[in-house]
């Protein structure tokens, strides 16, 4: 069977589905790959590379000729309407944002496979994209603090004089929250962190930072997500937060609920007690931000009371800001998914394996994961139900 990675077309998306190391995996299982012509330019990977490792570059894929699709960014309606029913796609979807685009998967027959689906058990770790590309993210926005931030990291003593480390806060510990205080702690800083799964605490002082407990309970939820607060718990929240926010140079935050808008984690009134020049990362920004006022892709600058400014970065596209190694890890998510899939060079998914059936969007004219069912009975015409 013939495996197809297009370029994706995304504005801003630099990632690609497949590099020279996940086509060897691929190839070994005994199935075919053709890359479009430039598909992994932007991620590093030029043409000669897949060519090497096995694949076959085109200059254009048609659709309607690929068995199964790997791809990065959820599909266009347009696209699906393309692909031959029966058609295996593998890959980013956003069921809870990108409707259309499920209800499209269902009407064209094709067997879509989300990676945000995939259960977060010990044997599905290798195909866990979610959190590969969280490491990315979390990695990242320590570097775009660092360098708006408008003095050092680190602790120095100088003949002029000592000069105190950063405080750096990081809100959410999930795995973009880790990797954010094992970076800032890298670069010298001193970093406390908060987060309301029960987890968390072990989590943040196994890399090197300070746990702040505001004593509001635990909201685990599964898969190792955290819950949405109560209205009253979310607003004490807050308020416990807000001295800690005051008292930092970088503010990170990286809270997130699967399907849901990113809860609100800090108000415009909370901002104004920072220190001029402060910075506040807001990893949430494309899902609602986590900080009043955070633009998603924007640089928002916010005058305090006594003079000069402090600055919202709401991050977009964080991956794709590193995308050699992000699609280094995202195809090594997706080839190990569609080896686990494959028989004698053959891609026949077993439904029955607990990881094929909970990655499974769609399939035989089907909407396969039960709470996108649901959406889309929700949100058709009264007649269409």
């Amino acid at each position: 069977m013939n495996v197809g990675v297009l370029r994706e077309l995304e504005p801003g998306e630099r990632r690609v589905a497949a590099t020279p190391e996940s086509v060897r995996q691929l190839v070994g299982e005994g199935l075919t790959v053709t890359i479009e012509r430039g598909a992994g330019e932007a991620a590093g990977y030029p043409d000669a590379d897949f060519v090497a490792a096995g694949a076959t570059v085109v200059d254009s894929i048609a659709p309607g000729e690929l068995e199964v699709l790997a791809h990065v960014r959820p599909l266009s309606v347009e696209l699906i309407g393309a692909l031959r029913e029966g058609a295996i796609t593998v890959g980013l979807a956003s069921p809870a944002s990108s409707l259309p685009a499920v209800a499209a998967l269902h009407d064209a027959r094709v067997t879509a496979f989300a990676l945000e689906l995939v259960p977060r058990i010990s044997r599905a770790q290798s195909m866990d994209a979610l959190t590969s590309q969280a490491l990315v993210a979390g990695y990242r926005c320590v570097l775009e603090a660092a360098m708006r931030l408008p003095r050092f990291f680190p602790l120095f003593m100088t003949a002029a004089g000592t000069i105190p480390p950063a405080k750096v806060l990081v809100l959410g510990a999930g795995v973009a929250g880790l990797q954010a205080i094992a970076t800032a702690k890298r670069l010298g800083a001193r970093v406390s962190a908060n987060d309301v799964r029960e987890a968390s605490a072990d989590e943040v002082k196994s890399m090197g930072g300070t746990f702040i407990s505001l004593d509001l309970g635990t909201a685990d939820a599964s898969g190792g997500y955290a819950k949405e607060l109560a209205e009253d718990r979310a607003r004490r929240q807050r308020e416990l937060l807000t001295p800690h926010v005051s008292e930092s140079d970088i503010v990170i935050t990286t809270a997130a609920i699967p399907g849901r808008a990113a809860p609100r984690l800090i108000t415009a009134e909370m901002l104004l007690g920072m220190k001029p020049g402060s910075v506040i990362i807001d990893l949430a920004a494309e899902t609602g931000g986590n900080v009043e006022g955070s633009v998603a892709g924007e640089d928002t600058a916010i005058p305090l009371p006594g003079g000069g400014t402090i600055t919202i970065v709401g991050m977009k596209d964080v991956a794709s800001t590193m995308p050699f190694d992000a699609s280094r890890l995202y195809a090594k998510n997706v080839a190990n998914l569609i080896s686990l899939m494959t028989v004698d060079g053959k891609v026949e998914p077993d439904f029955a394996d607990e990881i094929v059936r909970g990655a499974s969007l769609t399939h035989d004219g089907a909407v396969t994961h039960e709470p996108t069912r649901e959406a889309l009975a929700a949100a058709a015409p009264k007649g269409d139900k």
